[in-house]
């Protein structure tokens, strides 16, 4: 008796659905049959979503790109919206993670979020990878990729704890935004933003106060 897996790709670049849908179709077990279901959009993954509970018949298996256009409504502004949508309305729904984003925080920022059962960087996909982890994520979760499990183990063995708002104060001064801007983006006072660099500066051993020299020193320990 074949096993029915419904699977939701959500990606907005049609080749590389293409790729995906391939490579499960080719390397499905015997046992399995896939029904493939493909949104280009934050819309249309929603959408098909909500059809799936009001039929009766939910994805089992989503794989979601997190570089997707806002939705229309404005109300998602990434895939990564969309995994939370999904983790509430599909809560026994597997999600496999795909990204172009390696920075650590953006890893972490995921995995604490979404905590997805698979989650794999694209610039480290094979066929051989994306075929090992659905049947991995299937029966044995989780799947994480090498560069996702390199950042974790970097961020293990450091003795550094660092708390979200200075994980993400370190993200926005390695993307170039200025300290006098950070308050914005962070709902804190510049006050409490200069006391939170101090205390980084210290974790990191920064002599001589540059940001440059406490985005490299973070960068080093997997924190960037």
């Amino acid at each position: 008796m074949a096993e029915t897996i419904k699977i939701l790709m959500i990606d907005d670049h049609p080749m590389i659905i293409e790729g995906y849908q391939n490579t499960l179709l080719f390397s499905k077990k015997d046992s399995q049959e896939l029904v493939i279901d493909i949104a280009n959009n934050c819309d249309e993954a929603v959408s098909y979503m909500d059809k799936s509970i009001e039929k009766g018949l939910p994805y089992d298996v989503l794989f979601v790109d997190i570089s997707l256009p806002p939705s229309t409504d404005g109300l998602m502004s990434s895939g990564e919206d969309l995994a939370e949508y999904a983790r509430s309305i599909l809560p026994n729904a597997k999600i496999i993670v795909l990204t172009m984003f390696n920075e650590s925080f953006r890893i972490h920022n995921i995995i604490k979020t979404i905590d997805p059962e698979g989650f794999l960087i694209k610039s480290d996909l094979t066929s051989s990878e994306l075929a090992s982890a659905f049947q991995a994520v299937l029966n044995n979760p989780p799947f994480y990729s090498g560069t996702v499990n390199s950042h974790i183990r970097k961020t293990i063995t450091s003795d550094i704890v660092i708390d979200e708002k200075n994980r993400k104060i370190l993200h926005l001064l390695s993307q170039g935004v200025k300290t006098k801007n950070l308050a914005a983006h962070l709902d804190i006072s510049l006050s409490a933003i200069e006391k939170r660099k101090k205390q980084l500066r210290e974790l990191f051993s920064v002599d001589d106060g540059q940001d440059e020299t406490l985005i490299n020193n973070a960068r080093k320990k997997g924190f960037v």
